[in-house]
């Protein structure tokens, strides 16, 4: 008897419905086709044992399973389900007339329970799309696919379910999740917030300034100045989430296996990689290509603390990423796309020793030393980020003061501000959102200077020494100011402060 099941593969962020044929017939023997990888090939031992323990039997035939397409290549252990369902109803062990209805994934333990599967968003998206009328996956994984209006989601423990379900003998509830009853949960009294940073006013007004366009940061000090403190609490007055960026950061995190008993992410991801990460796991890869931190940073934040501790090769793959907000992986018989929209925030000490040119200071290195350090960091990176501030020490009157600093959710409601000008100014603008992401056009149309506050940044630049990749940045972050007060212009003022943020440009850093 032949039996068609479904399931799906997932590559990228998007799923492909998969046809299961089980053919059962005279003979003896397993035959599994269809391109699957060797954890599929393994499946038969966990059907096995996971069929005697639930009183079912592996039919003593030949049993012939194709998986389709044939040649796309299939990955995972979460087709177990799906072979199990399609042996039973191929052998005659269950009458299942609906079962071509239905998307079936999970993976098997032996005696019969489920275990997690990845990207369960990707695939009920593609289940609706295609007319199914339900997912069958295990229970841990439920609320990501609930997220799928239209479609049954039933979130299962043990094989028995389903089969008792099949055959009408019982019933399952399908799980519903209010979609933007999760999304509105929002955090007003986060895990870090700025009321905790002691001083540092002009380094909060910096990341104030980085939040509400999204720019690019990189924090110099010395140790122990609040670097990492204060990039920390960065995602904290990050405007709130649109329902299409939660929808697309979930996708992400569901296609990595991330998201545990988790429905809809409403909070900005967060991520902070050790220096020794490879160029892999930055930006994506391996052989079944995976999203790498770029991608689980996207509408987020990206944090990589002591920058030139990273080995440079890792750091150059970064730089197309940043420009292009996205990150394509190519393999010789497939090519995938992850989303890659970050902020970027670094930090790093002025010199190996942490203190440069300081006089109290009882380390000190050499010019040579200086230099190698700096060097790792290359100007074409640099080019990417459009703020540079440096991060002094807190006097100790500062830390003592007992008076609470201004709260994240204050600054917060600044920053949506700026932003909703900035989403209405390139609503009819398909890929821009903020002020970070604007080319040249944008900046001659949108920045467009006075006299006064042209003679100025032509000033500072050449008093400065300040580089021409400077001039491009100090105008999106001058807009950015402009758009916190809400004016409607750049005036000079705007301009005098984002030439504050152009450190690394001046000569005698990274010359």
């Amino acid at each position: 008897m032949l039996v068609k099941v479904f399931g799906s593969a997932v590559f990228g962020v998007e799923a492909t419905t998969i046809t299961v044929e089980v053919n059962i017939d005279k003979g003896i023997g397993y035959h599994l086709v269809g391109l699957p990888d060797n954890a599929i090939k393994e499946s038969s031992y966990r059907i096995a044992a996971a069929l005697k323990n639930n009183g079912y039997a592996m039919p003593g035939k030949k049993i012939t399973i194709n998986m389709a397409p044939a040649d796309l290549r299939k990955e995972g252990s979460a087709y177990d389900l799906t072979l199990t369902i399609g042996i039973l109803v191929a052998s005659g062990q269950i009458k299942a007339e609906d079962v071509d209805k239905y998307i079936i994934m999970g993976e098997l333990s032996l005696d019969g329970s489920l275990q997690p599967i990845r990207g369960a968003l990707p695939i009920a998206i593609k289940a609706k799309e295609e007319g199914f009328k339900g997912f069958f996956l295990p229970k841990q994984n439920a609320k990501e696919a609930a997220i799928v209006a239209g479609l049954d989601v039933y979130g299962i423990e043990n094989v028995q379910e389903v089969i008792d379900f099949l055959e009408g003998k019982g019933t399952l509830e399908p799980t519903t999740i209010d979609t933007r009853a999760e999304f509105y949960k929002t955090l007003d009294f986060p895990e870090f917030d700025f009321s905790d940073v002691k001083g540092q006013e002009s380094i909060k007004r910096c990341m104030e300034i980085a939040a509400a366009g999204g720019h690019n940061i990189i924090l110099i000090g010395p140790p122990g100045a609040g670097k990492t403190m204060l990039a920390k609490r960065l995602p904290s007055i990050l405007p709130p989430m649109t329902l299409r960026e939660a929808l697309e950061t979930t996708k992400i995190h569901s296609v990595a296996g991330k998201l545990k008993e988790v429905g809809l992410m409403n909070q900005r991801p967060f991520r902070s990689p050790h220096h020794t990460i490879s160029n892999v796991a930055l930006v994506g890869g391996g052989s079944y290509p995976q999203p790498g931190e770029i991608s689980m940073a996207h509408n987020g934040v990206l944090f990589l603390d002591e920058l030139p501790e990273f080995k440079r090769d890792v750091l150059e793959v970064m730089r197309q990423p940043l420009e292009d907000r996205e990150v394509t992986i190519s393999r010789a018989k497939f090519t995938v796309t992850y989303p890659s929209s970050f902020m970027l925030v670094a930090s790093m000490n002025p010199s190996p020793s942490g203190f440069f040119n300081d006089p109290d200071s009882p380390q000190t290195s050499s010019p040579h030393e200086m230099q190698r350090y700096l060097s790792k960091i290359s100007g074409p990176l640099l080019d990417r980020i459009d703020i540079h501030i440096e991060v002094t020490p807190v006097p100790f009157e500062k830390l003592s003061d007992d008076q609470k600093a201004e709260s994240s959710v204050d600054i917060r409601k600044r920053v949506t501000s700026a932003r909703e000008i900035q989403t209405e100014r390139f609503e009819q603008m398909e890929n821009i959102h903020y002020n970070a992401q604007m080319n040249t056009k944008h900046i001659r149309e949108y920045c467009a200077l006075d006299d006064v506050s042209k003679q100025l940044l032509k000033t500072a630049m050449e008093r400065l020494n300040l580089s021409a990749r400077a001039y491009d940045r100090i105008l999106k972050v001058a807009r950015t100011i402009a758009d916190l007060e809400a004016a409607p212009t750049v005036i000079s003022s705007h301009i005098a402060e984002a030439i504050q943020y152009r450190s690394l440009d001046r000569d005698g850093w990274l010359g």
